[in-house]
C-alpha cells in the first residue's frame, strides 16, 4: 500500500501520542514540506547524549582555545546568517590528523585538525562549515533518523513506538556520520552553505576550490597507501560526502542566482594561515608517531618496528601493518579490559575463546610476560578475497592496567616466509626511557614566506615527511595544474619542533 504526503502527515498526527514529535512542516531554509518524526528538542538531547563518543573516537578536542575560537568565530557568523540563527550550534575542532568534517542532530558540528591543514584560507574552512550548518538547518539527520523509525513503523507500528523515538534510536546515532548523504541532499547542504557564505561576504568559490584540493589530497593518500586512486577511507569527508565538483560548481551558481552576494568575496588566506601557523600536523603524541617502519608512542612509552616492505597506518582503534607484496598484514591494539592472570590464560579464555588455539606458550619480550600461540581462520587481506588465514596472536603484559596484543595474519602459504619477520616485530616491541620519550617530537605547520628564488622543489625538500615530498608540498598549498610559487607569498610547510 502507498501512502500519500497527506496520508503520511496524518498518520504523525495520530502517532503523535504515542511519544512521536516533529510532523510535517515547511522547512523556513529550503522551503520543503519536512515529513521528520523527530522533534528539535530531541535532536539536541541527541546530539548531547552522543557527543562524548564522537570525542572519543577522533581524539578529543584540539587544545588550542585560540584556535577553537577561531572556527567557532566562522561557525557563529554563518550560523547567524541562516533562516533559524536561535537554532543553537556547537563547533567543536577534533584533534584528529583524518580530513573530515560531519554534523550531529541538534546543530553539534565537527571539523578535524587534518582538515584544517589542508584548506587553503578562511573562506574554504568557511565553505566546509556552511556546507554542515546546511545539513543541519535542512534537518538531513532527522530525515536519516525518520526513515530508520518509518522502517519500524511497516514492521508493525504499534511494536515500533512503543518506547518512543529516542529509545528506538539509543546508540546508533554515532554512526550516522559515518553514513553517506544523498546526491539530493549534499546538493541541498552545499546550496545553503552559499547562500550564508553570500550573505556574510565570503567568495563563495572557496566551496569548489576545497574540493579541489580534497579530491587531490585522496588521490595521493590512495596512491602512498596502494589503493585503489578512487577509494576513500571510511573516516574521509570523501566517504561521507560524495559530492563532484560539476555539482558543487551547479550549486555555487544556482545560489548566487537567487540570492547575491553582499559585501565582497573575502578569502582571508593571511588570517587563515596565521591561526594555523604552529597547529599540529599528522599524529599527535596521544596518538603515537609513524616513523618510517616504526611506530613510537610518547604518551604510553613503548615502540615496535615492522618489517621491510609493511606500511603503517594509525588509525582511531589500532595500528595496522600490511603488505601487498607478502599479502600479510599485522594489526596492534590493546585489550579493552584490564586483565590480571596469566597471558596464557588470556589467550586461551578471552582472546581466542571459542576458536582451536594451537601451540600456546608463555614467552618473555624484553622482561614483559606475554604469550602466544596461532589459530586457523578465513577473512580478507587484499584484493584477494576471503579464504583461508593464519593467525598468530601475541599478548603482552605492558603493566598492571594494559595488555597489548599483535596479531599476524597471512595465508597458509605465506606464513612460513613471513613467520621470521613477525616474530622479529615481536621481539622489537619495549618499552621506552625518558630520554628516548623527549627525543620524539611531533610534527606541526609552519608557515613560511616565498623569496626571491624560491621553488616548490626547494621547499619541499624541508618537508618532515617520510615520502613523496614533493607531492605532498603541492597538495598542502593548493599547487595544481602547473601553479608557481609567487615571492612575498606565504606556503605551509610539516616541520618536525625541535
Amino acid at each position: 500500500m502507498t501512502l500519500s504526503r497527506r496520508h503520511f502527515c496524518g498518520l504523525l498526527g495520530a502517532t503523535s501520542a504515542l511519544g512521536f514529535c516533529g510532523g510535517c512542516a515547511v522547512n523556513p531554509a529550503t522551503g520543503k514540506q519536512d515529513m521528520i518524526l523527530v522533534g528539535s528538542g530531541q535532536e539536541k538531547s541527541i546530539g548531547l547524549r552522543e557527543h562524548p563518543k564522537i570525542l572519543s573516537q577522533f581524539g578529543g578536542a584540539y587544545d588550542d582555545h585560540r584556535l577553537s575560537g577561531y572556527v567557532a568565530s566562522i561557525g557563529g557568523r554563518l550560523a547567524a546568517a541562516t533562516e533559524t540563527p536561535g537554532l543553537g550550534f556547537t563547533f567543536t575542532l577534533l584533534n584528529s590528523p583524518v580530513v573530515n568534517a560531519f554534523a550531529l542532530p541538534g546543530g553539534y558540528i565537527y571539523i578535524t585538525r587534518g582538515l584544517m591543514a589542508l584548506a587553503q584560507d578562511e573562506a574554504e574552512l568557511a565553505g566546509v562549515l556552511g556546507h554542515e550548518i546546511g545539513h543541519v538547518v535542512a534537518r538531513h539527520s532527522a530525515q536519516r533518523m525518520s526513515q530508520t523509525l518509518l522502517a519500524q513503523l511497516g514492521v508493525g507500528l504499534l511494536g515500533a513506538v512503543a518506547g518512543g523515538p529516542s529509545s528506538q534510536l539509543a546508540g546508533g546515532v554515532a554512526g550516522l556520520y559515518l553514513k553517506s548523504y544523498s546526491r539530493d541532499q549534499e546538493f541541498e547542504a552545499d546550496t545553503l552553505g552559499v547562500r550564508y557564505m553570500n550573505r556574510v561576504g565570503y567568495d563563495a568559490d572557496a566551496m569548489a576550490s576545497f574540493l579541489q584540493g580534497l579530491r587531490a589530497n585522496t588521490k595521493l593518500e590512495a596512491k602512498i597507501e596502494g589503493r585503489p586512486p578512487g577509494e576513500t577511507d571510511a573516516f574521509d569527508i570523501g566517504a561521507t560526502h560524495p559530492r563532484t565538483l560539476e555539482r558543487v560548481q551547479r550549486a555555487v551558481a544556482s545560489a548566487r542566482a537567487a540570492a547575491p552576494r553582499r559585501g565582497g568575496r573575502q578569502r582571508g588566506k593571511d588570517a587563515y594561515l596565521d591561526s594555523i601557523n604552529g597547529m599540529l600536523f599528522g599524529d599527535g603524541p596521544e596518538q603515537g608517531y609513524i616513523l618510517g617502519r616504526r611506530f613510537a608512542h610518547p604518551t604510553q612509552r613503548f615502540d615496535f618496528t615492522v618489517p621491510q616492505g609493511f606500511r603503517l597506518r594509525n588509525s582511531p582503534n589500532r595500528i595496522v601493518a600490511s603488505s601487498a607484496r607478502d599479502n600479510a598484514k599485522i594489526l596492534f591494539d590493546a585489550t579493552p579490559k584490564p586483565y590480571r592472570g596469566a597471558m596464557t590464560s588470556y589467550l586461551a579464555n578471552v582472546w581466542a575463546r571459542g576458536a582451536r588455539l594451537r601451540q600456546v606458550e608463555a614467552i618473555k619480550i624484553n622482561g614483559f610476560s606475554a604469550a602466544t600461540g596461532w589459530v586457523q581462520g578465513r577473512g580478507t587481506l587484499g584484493k584477494g578475497g576471503t579464504g583461508p588465514l593464519i593467525f598468530r596472536l601475541v599478548a603482552i603484559r605492558f603493566d598492571a592496567r594494559t595488555v597489548f596484543r599483535f596479531l599476524f595474519a597471512a595465508s597458509p602459504s605465506a606464513m612460513p616466509s613471513v613467520a621470521t619477520a613477525f616474530q622479529r616485530v615481536t621481539y622489537s616491541f619495549r618499552r621506552l626511557t625518558p630520554a628516548q620519550v623527549a627525543e620524539l617530537k611531533p610534527r606541526r605547520i609552519r608557515v613560511a614566506v616565498v623569496g626571491d628564488g624560491d621553488t616548490a622543489a626547494r621547499f619541499s625538500q624541508r618537508m618532515a615527511v617520510d615520502s613523496f615530498q614533493r607531492e605532498r608540498f603541492d597538495v598542502l598549498n593548493g599547487l595544481f595544474d602547473g601553479a608557481r610559487l609567487i615571492p612575498g607569498g606565504r606556503v605551509k610547510l610539516v616541520v618536525r619542533k625541535r
